[in-house]
């Protein structure tokens, strides 16, 4: 099986089986920082849903609609994912805000707490298997995910810190308090995943350091009688995209430019996977 596809699978079900936990947790303690934990969850299982279908997708050959392949449906899923983590967060505010107005008390705050903590060390195994996989694959919809697992672990950590300062000191003001620092957290994780899920979609180049490679590459294959001139790249989901004119010696035959076309390809894609490579060949 796929491995991205498989660990997409495995987050979709340890997602519900937190969803599960925490909002049971949630409605016996009436703890809001709890439930917006739950939710913080449903988000994280609307990801990895939406991963699992855009990598599904994003793997799909190149076809006469889509000549440059799927890779942006991955782009596209994330955009969509910070979308709903965005809503998530102000919803969790409103709730808190309307808990701080009129104060209610949390109960049964082991349950709450021996809940959060199996959270945070569920997802704390489920991020390590989609990151491992996302660095493997390149898959931007898989690093999403596991981005939105690693910060429920530190929203998780927070959550039952929280629940257990309120069993020493019975200050239940606390619940609220902290469900919008899970929410502000939510936030940020939020922006940052639309930025850096947004930008291929509009066709940035790729990294400065990594732009800096590939020419370090040509450059080192061009011998005093060869040039070459506009670099571009760009990223769609996993899959890098790089074009560049090199100029020839008129006199060389076309399989000997050929040849040297192809050690420049070759070169360039054994450093960066999922690459390709358009050379326009032109005279000096």
């Amino acid at each position: 099986m796929n491995k991205k596809i498989s660990v997409a699978r495995l987050s979709i079900f340890s997602n519900t089986s937190l969803i599960i936990l925490k909002l049971a947790a949630g409605i016996i303690s009436g703890s809001v920082s709890i439930i917006s934990e739950a939710i913080h969850s449903l988000m994280d299982l609307i990801a990895s849903v939406v991963a699992f279908i855009s990598v599904r997708i994003s793997d799909t050959p190149a076809d006469e609609k889509h000549p440059y392949g799927h890779g942006k449906f991955e782009n596209v899923s994330g955009v969509i994912e910070a979308l709903l983590i965005f809503i998530a967060a102000f919803w969790i505010i409103y709730e808190a805000v309307k808990k701080i107005i009129t104060p209610q008390e949390v109960e049964q705050l082991e349950i709450g707490f021996v809940v959060m903590i199996i959270a945070a060390i569920v997802n704390i195994i489920v991020s390590r298997k989609l990151y491992a996989v996302s660095r493997e694959t390149g898959s931007v919809a898989l690093e999403a995910d596991a981005l939105h697992l690693k910060t429920d672990v530190y929203t998780s950590v927070g959550v039952a810190t929280g629940l257990a300062l309120m069993y020493v000191s019975g200050i239940h003001l606390i619940d609220p308090i902290i469900a919008i620092f899970v929410a502000l957290l939510i936030l940020k994780e939020s922006f940052e995943l639309f930025s850096r899920a947004y930008a291929p979609l509009l066709d940035r180049a790729l990294p400065a350091s990594e732009v800096e490679q590939i020419n370090a590459i040509i450059t080192k294959h061009c011998k005093s009688n060869m040039t070459f001139h506009n670099l571009r790249s760009r990223k769609a989901g996993n899959y890098n995209y790089i074009d560049f004119h090199l100029n020839l010696d008129p006199n060389l035959t076309v399989g000997e430019a050929h040849s040297i076309c192809d050690q420049i390809e070759e070169d360039i894609k054994s450093r960066f996977e999922h690459t390709e490579v358009t050379i326009h060949v032109e005279e000096f």
